[in-house]
């Protein structure tokens, strides 16, 4: 499989505090790659630093092209896609509206084409999206009007509409319960499966432990252990690292 996202030495400082400190990270082609850690642990800084959203040292490479100095919106032009913790819709748009947001940038004399005349239809990456989540049913439907759980898919295939060489998701199972947990997860493996690299950040261990290929865990901003998804359950550091109930959930989940 070949390298879709290389980063290394990714450091991310906030005044004296280091968010990150020297993360390695690798996701490859048609793999899933989860990112854990307790709470504050960088695991949202590390998807921001990729994207261009905060300022961070080190070298992040999509299929070998340097990152480093381009903005956001030309990181997202060159194949990443993320989602975001609070799920940013438009409510009073459809969800197929929703996702031609990201699916299209239209030039001026298009937009004006479309105010005047009848507007064209959507585009093909809108349909491939609503597809590959299983969720075509809910293109005319008002993302307002959607539960939680469906709101979460719209939010997902808002950014497959982008054709991402690389989806980075920032808990997509916040706030589900368990099984729209396991209905995600299904969905996402799909994904996936179908050849898009993805980096997962989520709470929910049972969902990144049974879907993920590989995972990487961040304790303070560095990188304390990798490995398979059995590697991981069963390293005392990061059992150490989480505590409490999560530690339980990293034993019992399967």
């Amino acid at each position: 499989m070949s390298v879709v996202l290389e980063a290394t030495g990714v450091s991310v400082s906030f005044g004296g505090v280091k968010a990150l400190d020297d993360v390695d990270i690798e996701v490859r082609e048609g793999q899933l790659v989860g990112l854990i850690g307790p709470n504050g642990a960088g695991k949202t800084t590390f998807i921001d630093a990729v994207t261009g959203f905060v300022p961070a040292a080190g070298r992040m490479l999509l299929d070998g092209i340097d990152l480093s100095a381009l903005p956001p919106h030309a990181r997202a032009r060159q194949g990443l896609a993320r989602t975001w913790q609070t799920i940013e819709l438009f409510d009073d748009l459809s969800v197929g509206k929703n996702l031609e947001v990201s699916a299209e940038h239209p030039s001026l004399w298009q937009s004006v084409k479309g105010a005047v005349w009848r507007p064209p239809p959507l585009p093909e990456a809108v349909h491939d999206a609503l597809r590959l989540l299983d969720i075509e049913s809910m293109i005319d439907a008002r993302p307002g009007d959607l539960p939680q759980g469906q709101r979460k898919l719209v939010g997902v295939a808002r950014a497959l509409a982008a054709r991402p060489r690389l989806l980075l998701l920032d808990e997509p199972a916040a706030g589900l319960d368990t099984t729209e947990s396991e209905d995600l997860g299904r969905r996402l493996r799909r994904v996936v499966d179908s050849g898009i690299a993805t980096l997962l950040i989520d709470h929910d261990m049972g969902l990144v432990l049974s879907i993920c290929d590989y995972i990487v865990v961040l304790d303070f901003g560095r990188v304390i252990a990798r490995g398979t998804p059995d590697d991981v359950r069963r390293d005392p550091t990061v059992v150490a690292a989480y505590l409490g109930g999560a530690s339980t959930e990293l034993q019992e989940a399967r």
